[in-house]
Order: C-alpha cells, then sequence, then structure tokens
C-alpha cells in the first residue's frame, strides 16, 4: 500500500509551508503561522473526502483506533468484536483501554464472518470491529444488521483500504466510526498519521479532547483551556499533515493505477483454473491494493508462496504464518504478556486463545496469498510480473 513510492514537488512544498513559519504543533503559536494549519487543513479536506461531518487527525492508525474506542465511551470490562485476521494494532488498541479483544473467525471475505460474530455476543459486548485487510471490506450490510438489532457500535478499521467503497458510501464512513492510517506502507502516507471519521458530534469532542491531553480547545490561549476529562497525547504533528495533504490530493490518481495494475493481475491468474478469488461483498468495491487468491489447498499454497519467491516475484504475503497479521503467532496475547500489569476484567474475560477452535479462519487463510499492487510499476513490469506469477503457480500445480 506504498504511496511512499509516489512523493513530489506538492508534498516537499506542504513541508516547507511548515517549515518557513517554524510551527511544527498543530495546536497554538497562532501568531507565527502565516495562516498555515496544516492539521486543520486535513481534517477538512478528507472529512469531504469520505463524507462524514466530523474529522479528528491523530498520530496513527493505532492512536484513531485508540481514541475513536474512547471517544464512544469504551472501557474497562467492555468486550469488542474483532477478527483474526489482522494487525496486532487490533487488539493492542482495545486492551490499552482495559477493554477485552474477542477474536472470531473470518470468511472467504477474508474479513468478519457475520455468523461468527452473531454467536459471539454476549451482554458486555459493546462494538463489532470488522477490519479491511488488504483494500477489501466485510459485508457491512449483515453485520449493521446485527450491531442494530443488539444495540452495538460498528467501527470501521479502514486504515489498509482507503478509496474503497460499500453501497456508494467511502469506506470508514459506513458504521458509526471509521479509522484510518496513514503510516509510511498505506495507500497514501503522512510518514506516520491516522485519522477518525464519524458523523456523531458527540464522539467526534470527544475525540478532539482526548487525543489532546483533554483540552476543550475552548478559546485562543492554550493554557488557559479546561480539562472536561482525562486524555493523553495523540496528536499529529502539522510536518505530518501536511505530507498527507498533498498525498489525499493524488489518492484517485493512485487508485486508478492500482485499479488498472490489479485487473491485469487477475486477469493473469483466472487463467489457471485451480485458483478462486477472495469474495467482495455485494456493493462492495475495492482500493485494489492487494489482489488476493486462494489455492486449492494449504499445502499448494505453501508451494506456490515459496515459488513465487524464488521466481522473483516480490511483495506476495502468506499471512497463516505471519507473525503480526494471524492470530496463531500472536503469543503475546495468548499468554497475556505485558510490561504493566493487565486490567482486573482483561485477566478474567480474556478468553484462553491457546484452546480456540478457529478453523474456519484456517479454512481460508491457510489456503490464501496476498500480493501487493504497486504504484512504482510500469505497463512492461506488471505483464512480466503476471507472466512469471502463472508460470510459478502452474509448476506447483503440476
Amino acid at each position: 500500500m506504498p504511496g511512499f513510492e509516489l512523493f513530489g514537488e506538492e508534498e516537499k512544498k506542504q513541508v516547507n509551508d511548515v517549515l518557513e513559519t517554524g510551527v511544527l504543533m498543530r495546536y497554538g503559536f497562532d501568531g507565527m503561522r502565516n495562516g498555515q494549519w496544516k492539521a486543520k487543513e486535513f481534517e477538512k479536506t478528507l472529512a469531504t473526502r469520505m463524507e462524514s461531518k466530523h474529522v479528528q487527525m491523530v498520530s496513527s492508525g493505532t492512536a484513531a483506533l485508540t481514541v475513536a474506542l474512547a471517544s464512544a465511551g469504551i472501557g474497562a470490562g467492555d468486550e469488542v468484536i474483532m477478527p483474526t485476521f489482522t494487525f496486532v494494532a487490533s487488539f493492542e488498541s482495545i486492551l490499552a483501554l482495559g477493554a477485552v479483544p474477542i477474536l472470531v473467525d473470518v470468511d472467504d471475505t477474508l474479513t468478519l464472518n457475520p455468523a461468527a460474530v452473531e454467536n459471539a455476543i454476549t451482554p458486555r459486548t459493546k462494538v463489532v470491529m470488522p477490519v479491511h485487510m488488504c483494500g477489501s471490506m466485510a459485508d457491512l450490510k449483515a453485520l449493521k444488521a446485527i450491531c442494530d438489532t443488539h444495540n452495538l457500535l460498528l467501527l470501521e478499521d479502514a486504515c489498509q483500504a482507503i478509496g474503497g467503497t460499500f453501497e456508494g458510501k467511502p469506506l470508514g464512513s459506513y458504521g458509526d466510526l471509521g479509522c484510518f492510517s496513514f503510516d509510511f506502507v498505506k495507500t497514501i502516507t503522512s510518514g506516520e498519521g491516522g485519522a477518525i471519521i464519524t458523523n456523531n458530534e458527540k464522539y467526534y469532542t470527544n475525540a478532539d479532547h482526548y487525543s489532546d491531553h483533554g483540552h476543550d480547545h475552548v478559546g485562543n490561549d492554550r493554557g488557559a483551556e479546561s480539562h472536561p476529562f482525562l486524555g493523553y497525547n495523540y496528536r499529529i504533528s502539522e510536518l505530518h499533515a501536511a505530507v498527507g495533504i498533498a498525498q489525499l490530493r493524488r489518492l484517485d490518481s493512485f487508485l486508478e493505477r492500482q485499479k488498472k495494475y490489479y485487473n491485469s493481475i487477475r486477469k493473469g491468474l483466472a487463467a489457471v483454473p485451480e485458483i478462486t478469488f477472495r469474495t467482495v461483498p455485494n456493493g462492495g468495491v475495492e482500493n485494489y491494493s492487494f489482489i488476493s487468491f486462494f489455492m486449492p489447498s494449504q499445502e499448494l499454497a505453501e508451494k506456490a508462496h515459496k515459488a513465487l519467491g524464488e521466481a522473483g516475484v516480490d511483495a506476495c504475503f502468506y499471512w497463516f504464518n505471519n507473525n503480526w497479521h494471524y492470530y496463531k503467532k500472536w503469543e503475546h496475547l495468548t499468554h497475556k504478556i505485558s510490561l504493566g500489569k493487565l486490567s482486573k476484567e482483561v485477566q478474567e474475560q480474556l478468553p484462553d486463545y491457546s484452546q480456540s477452535d478457529f478453523s474456519l479462519s484456517d479454512k481460508w487463510v491457510s489456503r490464501n496469498i496476498s500480493c501487493l499492487v504497486k504504484l512504482s510499476w510500469t505497463e512492461e513490469e506488471v505483464e512480466m510480473r503476471v507472466q512469471k506469477m502463472v508460470k510459478a503457480i502452474k509448476s506447483v500445480l503440476s
């Protein structure tokens, strides 16, 4: 998801605007800014692009998830349903608030299985958190219906899927809250950064305060601001926001290029009858940052992944054995390994994931290979890549 491949003069100009003022912090120092408010500009532009009333920029995607949960009042003992296939930030953000991550199976979308979500709901459940991994989404319509029935919040982790849509709405805007990451290897990058989007004014106000030590941001004297509640520091800097502004303006061109290369790769792979592709729910449109497909068996997937590497095809991922993205290697969660003492609620309520049966997830993830779609390729490089991929996979199948 490499926005970092295409830095240019616009990014340089935006950063230089900040350096010329000398004000790197998003709050205060009004007289020195010469009208430059990059974080505010990023928020306004992103709100328009995401068709949302409110945006709060923060320091990372992990911070976005944490602040989003906190803004909705999620805390000690509350349960948040999340998928077995995601990045570790999903459960980190939950645990940071003393809440309890409840892992459930994924299906052929490689995201939350609605039936598994329904079965995991308890009186302590407060949030369903679908994670739109590798550029595509869960069946949000089914999840929204579940949330409405049980009075739960739907929080979209769209950190890997900016630019995708569901039923015509930008991913992240379908639920009650949506989160994005702008770290170095996302579709667009600000180096480090994240954002929360919502149409709920209370959640937005809470996020605004919570992400800056509880400051209420009333008036022009930062030192005189009051603190309605406890908060922490999840601020984005003006330098990071400046890069993000330039990258956001290029998002549609990035998506167009990704789609073109994605379609070329998929067309080539579709000629291999043994390959099937990840399911995109009805009404969904990917952001085309990855092409994800299934081999007939785990053994063939492992062999195909190895063959792709040996053929010089980079950026192909076999998540089943990945330390960061699949539950099997999350020993620190399974064994509750933390520098500080975990909350009593987490100690008592966290399931014993070493004994959990996630065979439904294993069925899909063990056969999946996901290949990154790079922006910096030429059309000739894409065609050569397709040929290498097809040849490598056919060699395994034969």
